[in-house]
This record gives C-alpha cells, structure tokens and sequence, in this order.
C-alpha cells in the first residue's frame, strides 16, 4: 500500500489503538500517527472503576499494548500532545505547540469526559473533595481518598457511580449513594433488574438515597456532604461524581462536522468530512438492527470500533454491524448485557433472580431487544441470536428455564 500516505488518529484511547494496529496488520506501509493528550500509552478504561481502584490488578494490566509495541510497529505515539484543531479542506492538524501535521485521512477517537456538576452551576462543585472518575491518575488519586475517607458519598447510580460505590465498600469504606432513578441503573435495567442492584448495595451496606437530587455541595474550606432538595445533609468527606459522559467532539464541532449525541458517522464509521472517521465513545454511528442512531461508551465498541475505521480507512469498506455489548462487575454479580434498549414495554426473567443467577431480556412488541446473563456464563450466544432474529418470542416461554434458548434463538 502507499507508503507516501500519512493516516493521523487523534485519540491515543482504546479504539484509537486498535485502529493503529490494525492498519499495520491490513499492511498499510504508510505513516501512522497517534496522538494522546495524556502522558500515559494507550490503555483500557474498565478496570479503572473496579480491580485497579481496588488495588487488585498492576497499571500494567491496563494497557493495550505492551511499550514497545508501537516502535516495533513504526507507529509514532505522541503522549502529553493536544491537538487543538484540524482543517477537513486543507487536510491539516494543528497542534497545541502550533505545529502543523498533513494527514491523507484522518481519525477521531476522543473519547468522552465526564459530566461535572460545574457546568450545571451546583453551588460547592468546585469544593475539594469533590471528585470524578475517567482516567487512570483519577483511578489512582481516589483510590487513595477512598481510603483516607470516613465517609464517601456517590452521586449518581449509573454504571461508573455503582462500580465505583461497590469498590469503596470493598475497600471498606462507609458509603451512601444519592442518586435521582427510583433503583440504580433505572435507565437502561428498568425497575426490575435495577431492583436487583438496589437490593445488592443495600445487602453490603450502602446507605441509598434513591429517588433523590441535590442541590449543593455543603462544606467550608472541603466538601462535607450533600444537601438534597428536600434539605437533608448527608454526610462525607469525599464526594465522587457519577452522573455520565458528553462526547469529545469539540474539535469535530469547529471543524463544521455534522454532530448528533456525537459525531455523526455512517456505517462505515465516515463523518460528513471527506477522510474523515470517527470511532468509539465520541462517534454517533448508524445502526440498522435498531435503525436509529446510537453512541456507546463501552468498552467492547471502542474496541470493534477501532478496527473497523481502520480497515474502512484504507478502503475496505467493512460496515459496521456488531451489536452492542456491556458487561459490569458489582460484588459477587458478574453480567453481561447484549442488544440495545430505551424503550421496551415488558421485562422477562429466566432462571433465580434471587440467587442472582439469571436472565433478563427487554422486549418491545414481543421481540427481543436486548438479554442480559448475571452469573450464567455459558447463553452470551443464544441471547445475541435472539436480539438478531428480532422475531417474535413467546414470552412465557422465553422465561420457561426447561426449553432451551437456543430452540428459541
């Protein structure tokens, strides 16, 4: 392939890194440059709100790459390097030290940054104490605040506020979460399945604050708590912020790139730029099975994502079709979650619920939009067929454990 073509990723993340590869191993002799804000090489973010928070897995565990892969690739890895804008006409980055680099095609793999109570004016978001989870240095510094901490208190239940609660107690903190949904998780789990993760806090003694919002950070010099609309103080000494992610897609929106929840990208992960892609956390990307628009910030689309605008970049035209996927680890409950649903109008359970052993799927219309296996390890294949066929299942006897999904699928 031309080796006189330079393909720029701007986004040293997980889909960013994979793309790197899989342009070398398509054989693409060209230059390859990617480039990272942080000081860190390209790493993995799961972990970060569970085994390495916990101090249970090395930095070493995280990373994509081993160092000194991207040398032996020829892949130019610029850590602690902003790009700060790029020229989709002239075909042109600039970087923060006011340098120029061409590109012949070019990928944005920024990534998202968490949500902050600043933006939402929350008198005493600003206080210290008052902190967020994205990065691994964040994974680092909480983990020692956790257990300096007497008291943390989790604002919000979704994925990061629940993971990141179950590990302060298992680092043997005290902790309350205070969160807005009636269960954690509401939004994507619903009331019954996010019941499950309510009762499983609440078994390992956090202090839950459901149905509830606040209105400030209290504290004078430090947080000391929260205040909730209905004027009650809950108490601790670190606050951790959970209340989700916006996508990176600054330098997109100055660049005049069509945005939606993201950046706008077809199947082929293309943005509304000539040579311009866009993959991961960042890229609202067409999706056929649901026909709608859909952007994850998961671990296993970054992945996918990644190598699909890489091969897509070099003209292979690989659609992208994988279906969602998510898994999360609380405790001693371990799922995985297939398909993609917001909006469903039953909720079907197979198998020991109270065991916590089960499965869950989401049906709209009697098809199967998503499945979810928690502590069954062995039906991820089934429960992908049956979210794929979007036939018709019988829902008495898609919770009936005796016929076996894969008849079903």
């Amino acid at each position: 392939m031309a080796t006189e073509q330079t393909f720029v990723i701007v986004g040293a993340s997980l889909a960013g890194a994979k793309a790197a590869e899989t342009l070398r191993t398509e054989g693409f002799e060209g230059r390859v440059v990617l480039i990272g804000e942080e000081a860190e090489r390209p790493y993995e973010r799961p972990m970060l709100s569970k085994e390495y928070l916990r101090g249970e897995k090395p930095a070493g565990k995280l990373y994509v790459h081993d160092e000194g892969f991207y040398a032996d690739h020829d892949i130019e890895l610029l850590t602690g390097t902003r790009v700060e804008s790029f020229d989709p006409g002239a075909h042109e980055v600039t970087l923060s030290d006011g340098g120029r680099m061409p590109y012949s095609r070019l990928l944005l793999s920024t990534g998202a940054a968490p949500r902050s109570l600043s933006d939402l004016s929350l008198p005493g978001a600003d206080l210290p104490g008052v902190r967020y989870l994205r990065r691994m240095s964040d994974s680092d510094a909480l983990r020692e605040a956790i257990t300096a901490a007497s008291r943390v208190v989790v604002i919000g239940a979704g994925w990061i506020g629940s993971e990141v609660a179950a590990s302060a107690r298992q680092l043997g903190a005290q902790v309350a979460v205070v969160a807005p949904g009636a269960v954690p998780l509401s939004k994507v789990l619903g009331p019954e399945v996010g019941g499950i993760y309510r009762d499983l806090h609440a078994e390992h003694g956090v202090d839950l604050h459901l149905s509830t919002r606040i209105e400030a950070i209290v504290g004078s010099g430090g947080a000391s708590g929260v205040r909730t609309t209905g004027g009650v103080v809950i108490e601790g000494d670190l606050v951790i912020v959970g209340v989700g992610a916006s996508p990176r897609d600054e330098l997109a929106r100055d660049a005049g790139l069509a945005l939606d929840n993201g950046i706008v990208v077809d199947e082929l992960l293309r943005t509304s730029a000539p040579d311009v892609f866009a993959a991961g956390d960042v890229a609202s990307t067409w999706n056929s099975r649901y026909n709608k628009r859909i952007r994850l910030e998961h671990w296993a689309n970054a992945l996918n994502q990644g190598q699909a605008a890489a091969r897509n970049m070099l003209g292979l035209d690989t659609a992208y079709t994988k279906l969602p996927y998510f898994y999360s680890d609380q405790y001693d409950l371990g799922m995985e979650y297939n398909g993609y649903a917001t909006d469903w109008d039953r909720v079907v359970l197979r198998g020991d619920p109270a065991g916590r052993e089960f499965i869950a799927f989401w049906l709209k219309d009697g098809r199967v939009l998503a499945g979810m296996n928690a502590n069954i390890w062995d039906q991820g294949d089934n429960i992908k067929a049956l979210v794929r066929g979007n036939a018709i299942v019988d829902a008495d006897t898609l919770a009936d454990p005796s016929v076996p999904l894969a008849d079903l699928a």
